[in-house]
């Protein structure tokens, strides 16, 4: 068999089997039952490989609510707020088309379309035309935004946690300088010194089980690869407007560090009314400060 169609057809099944290998080394108790709710499923006219299936964790019963994660994680990044969240609430937790666990076959193409392209194959796949809410964590939020725009009718309302990519323009990233920089964004130092930048307080909030699972998911085959095109692309920006209909609240972090000053100040200005602030949070109010966003949720009207 051609080497390149055999690796082609084995980027489910090698993504599955790094999973097998990990799942039980994970220290945060969390985030290992989380993989006891990962489904893998079919969605049309996505990867190039027909066969690929795309990992996505279902929990809870009630009102059906898709979490978005955001820029280079994995659905393990809503692992203290789905134990809140899913005692009245049906949660659909995909990896992002080209991150976390997702399967990456030869000839795939990454960017922002493509990224939108996926959510809206699992938003029809899971709404059975019932509108849903949406929640969306950094690049999640952006993500969630335009997911808004684009299906008034299937999204009934959206939390926004420090969202990232609501204003600026990314340039894009030529070859090589995109497989550099995601070569440096996979050194251990680098991931370690992200994470930290991350919380409020990392002298206490992190420790080995937040820095493994910010890294876990980069040995899944073709991780570079997905990432570096995603750079070429141009990532995702200048998405902050216009305001979608639906309801809508945005909670950011006090201590956030990630998001650029220029990008906060723009979200004040188109969102102030809509904007609570987390006193304890960086850039994670959801990991932080799990209750806070589940009350939010469960105050923001339809």
């Amino acid at each position: 068999m051609n080497q390149e169609v055999k690796k082609n057809i084995d980027t489910t099944n090698a993504t599955k089997a790094y999973i097998n290998e990990i799942r039980n080394q994970i220290i945060d108790n969390q985030a290992s039952k989380l993989f006891e709710d990962l489904k893998w499923i079919q969605l049309e006219n996505i990867s190039s490989n027909k066969s690929d299936l795309f990992p996505t964790v279902l929990t809870g019963k009630g009102n059906k609510i898709l979490l978005i994660h955001g820029f280079d994680s994995c659905f393990l990044e809503y692992r203290r707020l789905i134990p809140i969240l899913k005692k009245k609430n049906k949660l659909i937790i995909p990896d992002l088309y080209g991150f976390g666990f997702c399967p990456r076959s030869s000839g795939n193409k990454y960017g922002f379309k493509y990224l939108m392209k996926h959510l809206n194959s699992i938003l029809n796949h899971f709404s059975n035309n019932q509108p849903i809410g949406v929640i969306g964590a950094s690049m999640g939020g952006a993500l969630a935004l335009e997911l808004a725009r684009q299906n008034p009718k299937k999204v009934n309302k959206l939390l926004l946690l420090s969202p990232a990519g609501l204003a600026g323009k990314n340039p894009k990233i030529p070859w090589p300088f995109n497989h550099l920089g995601a070569f440096f964004l996979s050194r251990p130092f680098v991931r370690r010194g992200l994470c930290k930048q991350a919380f409020a307080d990392p002298t206490n909030s992190v420790g080995p089980a937040e820095e493994q699972i910010a890294s876990i998911h980069l040995k899944v085959p073709g991780w570079q690869s997905s990432l570096a095109d995603f750079a070429a692309d141009g990532g995702v920006s200048g998405c902050g407007l216009p305001k979608p209909t639906q309801p809508l609240k945005i909670i950011l972090g006090k201590y956030d560090r990630i998001i650029p000053k220029n990008e906060k100040e723009e979200t004040y200005r188109n969102y102030n009314s809509n904007i609570e602030i987390a006193l304890n949070s960086g850039h994670l109010p959801h990991l932080e400060e799990p209750k806070l966003v589940a009350d939010a949720w469960g105050q923001l009207k339809k």
